[in-house]
């Protein structure tokens, strides 16, 4: 069977990528997981992307177009409903750091050579792990300022589709 793999590369090193890539797209669900359950918090006429667009973060190659995508989009629909419901947050929440992380997965997917495509990869996780918990930050504070003032808006919507 080796004989059909091009040179040098094993069935170890098939199976090891194989692997990989099944834990990277399982990391981008829960990922997009997160932007969809952020932007579900979100009210509708604030959302300038759909929760259920959030779902093409997991798509291959697809992604990194739709990472800047989702940083403008993500960022607009948080400050519209932050202006709404009057929380005090920075300008355009979360586009600095997912920003970096959308141009550094673009810039690590170009073939380069090897010692910057592992730099460009570190610096990928760091900015994807920051831009990751920026977004759970903001879903937190939007689930907090709901608990104080009990206006849920995405429990509305539900409501409205079951009656």
């Amino acid at each position: 069977m080796s004989e059909y793999f091009p040179g040098g590369i094993t069935e170890e090193m098939l199976q090891f990528a194989l692997i990989g890539g099944i834990i990277r797209i399982i990391i981008w669900l829960f990922f997009a997981y997160t932007v969809y359950s952020t932007l579900k918090l979100v009210k509708k006429e604030n959302q300038c992307i759909l929760p259920k667009q959030a779902w093409f973060l997991a798509i291959p190659f697809f992604n990194i177009y739709w990472n800047f995508e989702v940083v403008r989009r993500l960022g607009d629909s948080l400050n519209n409903e932050f202006y709404d419901r009057q929380i005090e947050a920075e300008e355009n929440p979360t586009q600095k750091s997912g920003l970096l992380f959308a141009w550094t997965f673009l810039l690590s997917n170009i073939p380069l050579p090897m010692f910057i495509l592992v730099t460009l990869a570190l610096l990928h996780l760091v900015y994807f792990i920051t831009y990751w918990i920026r977004i759970a930050q903001h879903k937190s504070l939007l689930k907090l300022h709901i608990a104080h003032y009990g206006v849920d808006y995405a429990a509305q919507e539900k409501e409205k589709y079951e009656n």
